[in-house]
């Protein structure tokens, strides 16, 4: 009989379940919209396109840094290689920021001083539900994944204190994710009913910078654990207890 999968085990899986759900949902949705994109010429829809394809190699670096995490102590790195995976996920924020939030930003300036028009724009419409669908799958996997791992902790005090960035920058990353295809909608809407496509170029402005909010706040929670954290008091304070319960451990003297 096989022994009994321990917690971390099973958090490590539901981890890896969360990224490759992402991964499929964000190759999908990345492909869905450039091809509306090169249709329609919509800004805003290459921008969530471009935003869609980061995504995409993000999970890759996410599962590379997992997979260089886990390899196992050797003489040159007798303490492992977990940070890898802090350091990867660093990296994943700085792609959010270059690439995500400026290319958006680059995009929506060019077509605000260059507007080109919508030429159908229920190819967009299509288009931005059929991706709100993959990227509402995606989404949940991962916050069922978040909320299993957090505890009775708060969201936000979860993210402070988590010391496994791929559970919540998942998460961050499908939740931008749905909030640009709610700004490329309405960029969408806004330049047929106005007839002005620059609305559509200031959604993609606006786009970049959700991805650029959304990066600051991974990229400062990876560099923390990056440079090292110490351990939560209550983990300190069972770490003291069972040493002072140890026969062997005398307590200090007083000089």
């Amino acid at each position: 009989m096989s022994p009994p999968r321990t917690s971390m085990k099973i958090a490590a899986e539901g981890r890896r379940r969360a990224i490759f759900a992402a991964l499929a949902g964000n190759l999908l949705v990345a492909l869905t919209k450039l091809a509306a994109a090169w249709w329609t010429g919509s800004s805003s829809m290459l921008t969530e396109g471009i935003h869609s394809l980061v995504d995409t190699g993000n999970e890759v670096l996410l599962f590379y840094g997992l997979a260089r995490a886990a390899r196992r102590p050797d003489p040159m790195h007798p303490f492992g290689y977990g940070r890898e995976l802090y350091f990867w996920s660093f990296i994943v924020a700085l792609l959010i920021f270059a690439l995500g939030a400026g290319v958006s930003m680059y995009e929506g300036i060019v077509h605000i001083l260059n507007p080109e028009p919508i030429t159908d724009p229920r190819i967009n419409y299509i288009v931005l539900a059929l991706s709100a669908l993959f990227e509402v799958g995606s989404w949940t996997v991962a916050f069922r994944q978040f909320r299993v791992v957090k505890g009775e902790l708060g969201y936000l005090e979860a993210v402070r204190r988590s010391k496994d960035p791929p559970t919540f920058m998942v998460l961050f990353e499908d939740s931008a994710a749905l909030v640009g295809l709610l700004i490329a909608f309405c960029g969408v809407a806004g330049s047929v009913a106005l007839g002005d496509p620059r609305v559509d170029g200031l959604a993609s402005i606006l786009i970049g910078v959700v991805l650029a909010v959304v990066a600051v706040v991974l990229a400062r929670e990876s560099k923390e654990l990056l440079i090292g954290e110490r351990a939560e008091p209550r983990v300190v304070e069972a770490v003291l207890a069972i040493a002072a319960a140890h026969p062997a451990v005398r307590p200090p003297t007083a000089p």
